[in-house]
This record gives C-alpha cells, structure tokens and sequence, in this order.
C-alpha cells in the first residue's frame, strides 16, 4: 500500500465534493471490513484502537494501549488495501508518548497517510477535561497534535464536540473538522443518545457556523450519535454545510450484526427431509 502526500489525499476529496458527491472516511479495524469499504468507494480508511472492541461484540470501548493498538493494525489492512489512504487514530495524551513528532514518526512508518484525534478528550465532559489538562495531558495536546501534523504537512482530521474545540483546531489549519454528536446508536449493543436527531444537527451546525464565522474553512465531515444511516445523513448535507460522513460503528458494527444475524436465518429457514 503506497502513502499518500496531504496535497494528494486533499485533491482525491476535492473531487468527491466537486463532482456533488459525499466523501466517505470509513471506521476499519480489520483487513476484511477495509477491504469491502474500499471496493464500496469509501475514500478514507480510519483506523481506531477501539474497533476491537466493537469486533469482540463488545460496546465502542478503549481497551489496552491505543497507539500501540492502532499501529499494529495497520500492517493487516495495508496488506489488502492499496489504493485508499488510511488514516490513524493517535490519542495524543498518552503519557507514555510525550513527543509527538516521534509518536507522528511512528505512525508514518507504519503507513498510515494522515491523522484523526482519537480517543479525544473532547467528548469526555469537563470534570475530566479539567484533570487532564491540569497535568499537562489534556485536549491542548490534541490540538498540539494538529499543529504538528499540518507544519510536517500530514493530513490531519479532528473531532469536536463544542465549539470552542473546533475553533481551536480550525486554528491549527485541521483539514477535516468532524463534530461529534455522540457514541453512535443503534445495533446491538449501540449507546442511546438522549438528544434527537434534529438537536444532533443545531449541534453540528453551531460548531461549523462558529469555525466559518472565523475565517476558516475546513472540510466538514458529521459523525455519531442517531445520524447512523445513510438517510440520516441525507438530513444532515440538506441543513448543514457537512460534505461527507465518518462512519465507525455505523460501518464496521452494525452491518455485520444484522447481515450475519440475516444469513443465519435464512440458513436456518430451509427445510429439509431425509425420509
């Protein structure tokens, strides 16, 4: 699987979004789900440490050592994918990596072509927020991530989920802004949100309205909470400026559970008689 340069992953979504089509950035934590998501024309392969989890049957959870997880990961996909970048999911407070330009090293050796700030401590409430930050780990390193990866010219994609955040990263010349409205419901084992779809998309608009507000002008994907269907994002492009989608749950997860649940039903549903 050959790398990809910024400027060259920036032009293939140009594209996309020129031709009035949705640029697709699909969650894969496993050289099948990449595979099929790339002959389905997915654009950009992320990979996340917690895609395991959701592989072991298990609710979107951080389990083990996420840098070390997701790098690893990447020889599996890159071994049967090659004409689609992969994107890396770098949880940049991980007080084991202190020096980000290594940790960025470490992932371009292992082939990955841009970045995603995930696990993020965005989505992770004040209380957290605060402790985190008081020792020096917390979001301002995400966005110290960003930084780094757009002055090395790597391509970079944020999550956020205020809009303070999104205005931090947009900053920091970010090349994707992706609002997070949520863990993704949904499926078998999905976290229900308490908010409605509709307050889902103010969300996403109020952070994006805040970031063109401010001069910048990022590509603005959607991801999370109930938009976890193709039509919901047909509801999200009408009213908000989001060209493309981040799928991770919606992509890996909930297909494979109703279309393995499907299949053995209909096996199970055909007769048979010996006698």
């Amino acid at each position: 699987m050959k790398n990809f340069s910024r400027q060259n992953i920036l032009e293939r979504l140009a594209a996309e979004s020129g031709a009035d089509r949705p640029i697709l950035a699909a969650g894969t934590s496993c050289g099948l789900i990449a595979k099929s998501a790339a002959l389905g024309g997915a654009d950009l392969l992320i990979v996340y440490s917690t895609g395991r989890s959701r592989l072991m049957g298990l609710p979107t959870s951080r389990i083990g050592d996420s840098n070390s997880i997701t790098i690893d990961m990447a020889a599996e996909i890159r071994n049967v994918v090659s004409d689609t970048p992969l994107v890396g999911g770098i949880e940049a407070w991980d007080p084991t990596r202190l020096n980000l330009d290594q940790l960025l090293d470490d992932f371009q050796a292992a082939g990955f072509s841009g970045v995603i700030n995930y696990p993020t401590i965005s989505t992770m409430g004040e209380r957290w927020r605060k402790r985190r930050e008081s020792v020096g780990l917390g979001w301002s390193r995400e966005v110290e991530l960003i930084e780094r990866a757009a002055a090395r010219d790597i391509f970079s994609m944020a999550y956020v989920a205020t809009v303070q955040d999104a205005i931090d990263v947009a900053e920091k010349s970010v090349d994707c802004l992706v609002p997070h409205v949520g863990a993704t419901s949904g499926g078998l084992v999905g976290y229900e949100t308490e908010t409605k779809v509709d307050e889902e998309i103010r969300q996403i608009s109020e952070m994006i309205d805040a970031v063109t507000a401010a001069g910048h002008a990022p590509i603005f994907l959607c991801h999370g909470g109930k938009i976890a269907s193709p039509e919901d994002t047909r509801r999200v492009y009408k009213d908000t400026q989001c060209v493309g989608f981040v799928g991770a749950s919606s992509i890996e997860r909930i297909p494979i559970e109703r279309a393995v649940k499907t299949i053995t039903e209909d096996f199970k549903s055909i007769p048979f008689s010996k006698k």
